[in-house]
């Protein structure tokens, strides 16, 4: 009954009104007050169908999402969404349809008048304890902001394990930043990744390793030849070795690889090293008297200086962990810069990122199989950073499932991994991932 109405009322008003000028003015206006078009959505349902863009090439630069710094931005989550239309349109629309003026205007009013005076006492209020404060702040920024480096001091830990202990989740907790690729998947780290947490005068680097394993014989089992060789060279390097091991699967079904893992690095105790055992993962066992049971199972082994039971992914026992690892550290400068990324992190990070994602997206033996590189790397003028990645297949059938129909699976990969990337660097990121077949 109101849309008859609302017409009917239309129609009676262009009958009585013969300037066409004032019908187009008046249409304009009245369509100005609909809400505005998700273009982005328009763009990313045209990926794919247009001839001139090859789909096995993602490019960041075909997605116009504007970039937003989050970290300088203080959230308010008592901030209402604003309407998408101007308000005078509605207000014109409602003056010439239902021929009176818009009846929330003196509402609005005294709205903007109570927000105005909150402002003002909130002002007020601010003036207030900034004058009380004064001389605390700045007694504050006297003191000095780095540390000298005679009162520095540093270490690097290693952190070793089963595939799937959790090794990866820990680095990232421990740094505080995504730096190594966390997945579900096996072998999810294939070379070492390195993450430094600077906290007051002490830096820990953490060195995250590809997962190990030892056969009935003692020799290590080399499903990653390459990578798990690498890993069991560097052992000895690190001043302080974690070894982690998934205590809710060993409560469950118990790897005796595994085992022999942990026995191997807590038999003899090692001058050079010392050596940690930590039972990740705690969150997941229901019956936390099943943890003692464990405990005590390997609390012969006089290797181990310490037992810790975490939990990499949700921080559980890692604080006792960072206090420990700080005691450990030796009077010497820092090795990384605490303010600013290394390009050689960063790359490393980008290059995670993108296997993460891989891995989410690509199943059974295929990510595996696929050689990943870092072709080019450009800060550019206006402050972006232009990254380009190939991915490359051993066969055609292994580019086409990567690729998916239209470029759907490399771009799904692309804009996720991008957008990442950008949270992570607080920076404008312009990310290529080009699929080849090796040839």
């Amino acid at each position: 009954m109101k849309v008859r109405r609302a017409i009917r009322l239309l129609s009676t008003f262009f009958s009585n009104t013969h300037d066409p000028k004032f019908k187009a003015n008046f249409l304009s206006h009245f369509y100005s007050a609909q809400p505005q078009i998700d273009h982005f959505a328009a763009a990313t349902s045209s990926f794919g169908t247009d001839p001139d863009i090859d789909s096995s090439a993602f490019d960041s630069a075909q997605f116009s999402v504007p970039y937003q710094n989050l970290g300088n931005q203080k959230q308010n989550p008592q901030q209402k969404s604003q309407p998408t239309w101007d308000t005078k349109y509605r207000d014109e629309v409602n003056r010439r349809i239902f021929g009176k003026a818009n009846a929330n205007k003196k509402r609005r009013l005294k709205i903007e008048e109570e927000e105005k005076e909150e402002k003002k006492r909130t002002l007020a209020r601010a003036l207030l304890q900034a004058a009380l404060d004064g001389p605390d702040e700045e007694e504050e920024e006297g003191e000095d902001v780095g540390v000298k480096g005679e009162d520095q001091k540093s270490l690097s830990v290693g952190i070793i394990g089963a595939p799937n202990a959790g090794k990866s989740a820990l680095t990232n907790y421990m740094v505080g930043s995504k730096v190594a690729a966390v997945s579900r998947k096996m072998n999810t780290t294939t070379h070492e990744v390195l993450g430094v947490m600077t906290k007051g005068d002490t830096q820990i680097c953490f060195f995250d390793t590809p997962g190990l394993m030892l056969k009935k014989s003692g020799y290590p089992s080399r499903d990653l030849k390459a990578q798990t060789e690498s890993a069991w060279s560097s052992i000895d390097l690190y001043e302080v070795l974690i070894v982690i091991f998934d205590v809710h699967r060993h409560l469950s079904r118990p790897d005796s690889r595994v085992v022999r893992l942990i026995e191997r690095m807590g038999t003899e105790p090692n001058t050079k090293q010392k050596r940690v055992l930590c039972m990740n993962k705690v969150d997941l066992v229901e019956r936390k008297k099943d943890l003692l049971k464990v405990a005590e199972e390997f609390k012969d082994l006089l290797g181990y200086e310490r037992v810790f039971m975490i939990s990499g992914l949700k921080g559980s026992g890692v604080k006792d962990l960072t206090e420990y690892l700080m005691e450990q550290a030796f009077k010497r400068p820092w090795d990384e810069d605490p303010y600013t990324m290394s390009e050689e992190v960063m790359k490393n990070i980008s290059l995670e990122v993108v296997r993460e994602r891989l891995l989410d997206y690509v199943h059974q033996e295929i990510p595996y199989n696929i050689g990943h590189r870092l072709m080019d790397w450009k800060d550019l003028r206006n402050g972006s950073l232009r990254i380009e990645q190939h991915l490359i297949t051993h066969k055609e059938s292994q580019r086409k499932i990567l690729v998916g129909k239209n470029g759907s699976k490399i771009g799904r990969i692309g804009m996720e991994a991008n957008e990442e990337l950008r949270s992570i660097f607080k920076r404008e990121v312009h990310l290529i991932l080009q699929v080849r077949l090796k040839r």
